[in-house]
């Protein structure tokens, strides 16, 4: 039976407390945040409803770190605390799994309790919370030790129990209620806190990988003894380091109640970023953008939306009775002449407004809002046909291309890449080709190089695992491929058999095959497994697996320091791996493999010789690796470089001299009309025959402002409509972009193709068409955000613009991060983007810059696991 203190107790307990509480908030200055620091929680105990002797943790989801009353004799339950008597405690029933690990990984915790001693004769130290078995291991532990509070962190250079640890200076502990916290940032600097200051500092170097697999405990560990005596009101467990001044902010809440009730701005800037901001842009942006900007009204940028349109104030933070926005939405008077909001959406609208309207992105972009959140988490990601390549090279040293480009499925391209996640489907051929291709490997390779003189063995099934399967090997993994193993020995086989046999097996598993990572957690990002950081890296570095030396730094837990990770991603960006990685982003990117069946109308391009799409493709990529590799400029330059690569074929088909045989350097400083992508036959014939001004302008709208429009009426003639004497394709793309019925979606696309219009379907210069009209190359081009369109006298001037476009330059990156991440970026990616934008232009906006940006990046050091 748990023991109740009586009713008059319970009261002036309750009393008591909210007075500690009370005068611990006390103070605060008006623009100061209520509450407590809620992000990078892991676990909240606040003890205010214990039932069936088990304290819920406030912050998880699961039931790992639910503690357990030991023994309710022991307990006393006091309103909003827990008292342990004598030999009193809890713990949870397993390892708290999101705890361990996201420390473990990190390398940061934070650990808080709101607690009041019984007396400070109190030995040991005795434990006040604590991650143990119950030995003398233990992987942290905050605890007294008489009149002080001692805290120790287990690494790879301190003791078995994390000594010596921190200790606070006598005196620290009474019997009263106090607050104690202790931090540990990744770089190994800790501190702990007693009342909101600093009682202690140090430093406690070294990793966490060896952390023992333990519960977490409070009070009483039978096997150690040491009780600790007094009352629980508040413990927490962050992921991370609290800042001095959020443990600060957390002392002066208090605990109970009246500390969680502030207001969490974090939700706030979520229900922004994942709610209001697609629904803005999905129903409000297109009439009310900076350049339609109807009734005056721009709810594109915050600044624009909170100044109002002609007939008032849009928003009134804090007030939607008096904002515009939701009455005229609740009125169904917007959207015009569209459906009205549901109610749901206008409730969300409301509810927005009247917690003061937060605003967190810059602007309100309705190309990022496209994909929702439907990509957001980490999918499990098929090796493409390349990768799969560049796998067994890395993994077994053996070269499959020819046999894999004979009879491996070809990968599709899907949101602009052959590497995206939802579209790496296997079917039959598949299974058939990778059992195939796994049997050819291993009959060209020696297992004797692996074996060493052992059989296969589980330790030599775990080490080979590792490399071939890029990350630790499950006791069950191991167990399945050492029964394998032993039956081939069994039956009569040799080691090397037998070896041959896992060998072949691992080919054909689904960890091979994938790229599997392993989903855990409760919802929120977490940081990444070293393995799992590795692996990412060498596939966006390299597009294989990563070397021995990576995973060993893996396993070290040196990726874990941001130093340590740039420094590897220098060295990986040094080898001629990194180098094809970029042309197969470009290629990609720019769909050049169409190239090779480009096949356009012989009765109207009479001397196209099908190779010539082959010298395209070549133009492009050697003008990529020469620009971004040799001379390291920013990727932007792209758009404008007054050079390329041609073969005498290609040369001439642009008019320009022939030269010597093969593919050779030209300087376009004196040739006006060439110059950057947009002049190269490769982009230039996405236009068809037609040189359709159309699909040229959606190319610069999609791929290169990151920008779009919605499909046409279903039913349309969409045919191009062909030039004619009088008429040129620009005279007939003007009527569209002036016409009620089309203006509006064709005048955001076809004038960004005005500048191109002397360039024929196959990229060819000429001054007049076929039919004698007079081609220009002037033209202007609304930037996507912008209000007013900037004008251009020619196709230099265009590329100049485009090339010195922020708008442009973010583009790039996007368009890299989809690349190197295998998957189409969602709203919840932005703040993440932004980062990458900002870090890579820091360093000079190269390809390499723009690569080490997104490897340092929160997408790839955490992950988005899954409940």
């Amino acid at each position: 039976m748990q023991r109740f203190v009586p009713a008059v107790g319970r009261l002036l307990l309750a009393v008591l407390g909210c007075a500690v509480a009370a005068g611990l908030a006390g103070g605060r200055s008006r623009d100061e945040p209520r509450g407590r620091v809620r992000a990078g929680l892991l676990a909240l105990y606040d003890f205010e409803s214990i039932a069936s002797g088990a304290v819920e943790d406030r912050a998880g989801r699961g039931k790992d770190s639910r503690l357990r009353i030991a023994d309710a004799a022991a307990v006393r339950v006091l309103p909003g605390a827990l008292e342990l008597l004598p030999g009193g405690g809890l713990r949870s029933r397993s390892r708290p799994a999101k705890i361990s690990d996201m420390v473990r990984i990190g390398r940061e915790i934070t650990i808080e309790a709101w607690i009041r001693p019984a007396g400070a004769r109190q030995r040991g130290p005795a434990t006040i919370l604590s991650m143990s078995d119950g030995s003398s291991e233990r992987n942290f532990l905050l605890g007294q030790d008489g009149d002080r509070f001692v805290a120790r962190f287990r690494t790879t250079k301190t003791g078995r129990a994390g000594e010596p640890g921190l200790a606070s200076a006598s005196g620290a502990s009474r019997p009263e209620a106090t607050h104690v916290v202790f931090t540990k940032d990744r770089t190994g600097r800790a501190k702990l806190y007693v009342d909101g200051g600093i009682a202690a500092e140090g430093e406690i170097p070294g990793g966490v990988e060896d952390w023992e697999k333990a519960p977490l405990t409070l009070g009483y560990e039978p096997s150690v003894g040491r009780p600790w005596v007094g009352t629980y009101y508040l413990v927490a467990i962050y992921g991370r380091e609290l800042a001095t001044h959020e443990v600060e902010r957390n002392y002066r809440a208090g605990f109970g109640a009246a500390s969680m009730s502030g207001p969490d701005q974090s939700a706030g800037k979520e229900l922004f970023e994942t709610r209001v901001a697609p629904l803005l842009a999905r129903r409000c942006i297109g009439c009310h953008d900076a350049a339609s900007k109807q009734g005056g009204l721009d709810l594109s940028r915050r600044s624009a939306a909170l100044a109002g349109g002609a007939n008032g104030n849009a928003i009134n933070p804090g007030s939607a009775d008096t904002s515009l926005l939701w009455l005229l939405a609740e009125g169904e008077s917007m959207p015009k002449g569209l459906p009205p909001l549901s109610e749901d959406e206008k409730q969300l609208l409301r509810d927005w407004i009247q917690t003061g309207a937060p605003w967190t992105f810059e602007t309100i972009d309705p190309a990022i809002h496209a994909h929702g959140d439907r990509a957001m988490g980490n999918w499990v990601r098929r090796l493409t046909a390349t990768e799969y390549v560049e796998t067994v090279r890395g993994a077994l040293g053996i070269d499959l291309s020819s046999e894999a480009e004979e009879i491996l499925p070809p990968d599709v391209r899907a949101d602009g890449f052959k590497n995206t996640a939802y579209n790496l489907s296997v079917d039959l051929s598949h299974v058939e080709a990778y059992a195939r291709l796994a049997k050819t490997a291993v009959d060209r390779f020696d297992a004797d190089r692996l074996l060493e003189g052992q059989g296969p063995g589980e330790a030599w099934i775990s080490d080979v695992g590792e490399r071939l399967l890029r990350g630790v090997m499950t006791e069950h993994e191991v167990a399945l491929y050492a029964e394998l193993a032993r039956a081939i020995v069994s039956t009569g086989g040799s080691q090397r058999k037998a070896a041959a046999s896992v060998l072949e097996a691992m080919l054909q598993s689904p960890r091979f095959l994938y790229r599997v990572e392993l989903q855990r957690g409760d919802g929120t990002r977490w940081p990444a497994d070293p393995l799992e950081v590795a692996s990412r890296l060498s596939y966006i570095v390299w597009g294989g697996p990563p070397d021995k030396l990576l995973r060993e730094k893996a396993r070290a837990g040196a990726l874990a320091d941001e130093g340590a990770l740039a420094a590897e991603v220098d060295r990986l960006l040094a080898d001629p791996r990194a180098v094809t990685r970029s042309r197969q982003f470009v290629a990609q990117w720019l769909n050049l493999d169409r190239l090779f069946t480009l096949q356009p109308n012989p009765g109207r391009f009479p001397s196209w010789d099908p190779s010539l799409g082959g010298d395209m493709r070549s133009e492009t990529l050697a003008f990529f690796q020469e620009l971004a590799w040799r001379q390291k400029r920013p990727m932007a330059d792209l758009l404008n470089a007054q050079f390329s690569y041609l073969t005498p074929r290609l040369a001439a088909h642009y008019g320009l001299p022939s030269g010597s045989p093969g593919l050779r350097r030209y300087d376009l400083a004196s040739v006006p009309s060439r110059g950057g992508l947009l002049t190269q036959g490769s982009v230039l014939t996405v236009g068809g025959d037609d040189a359709s001004m159309v699909t040229r302008g959606l190319f610069v709208l999609r791929d290169l402002l990151y920008s779009d429009v919605g499909d046409p009426p279903p039913g349309l003639d969409t045919r191009p409509v062909p030039s004619s004497p009088g008429r040129s394709h620009r005279a007939i793309a003007t009527e569209r972009v002036e016409s009620g019925a089309c203006g509006g979606c064709h005048g955001r696309f076809e004038p960004l193709a005005y500048g191109l219009e002397k360039f024929d379907g196959l990229g060819s210069y000429h001054e007049v068409d076929e039919h004698g009209n007079t081609l220009r190359e002037d033209g202007e081009i609304l930037f996507p955000g912008e209000s007013e369109p900037v004008s251009y006298g020619s196709s230099a001037e265009m590329m100049n613009l485009l090339a010195g476009s922020e708008r442009v330059r973010r583009n790039l990156i996007r368009k890299l991060t989809q690349f190197a991440i295998g998957r189409p970026l969602v709203a919840s990616d932005q703040p993440a983007v932004e980062s990458i934008f900002r870090a890579a232009q820091r360093d000079g906006g190269t390809y390499q810059s723009s690569i080490k940006a997104i490897a340092l990046s929160d997408l790839v050091r955490t992950t988005a696991t899954e409940l």
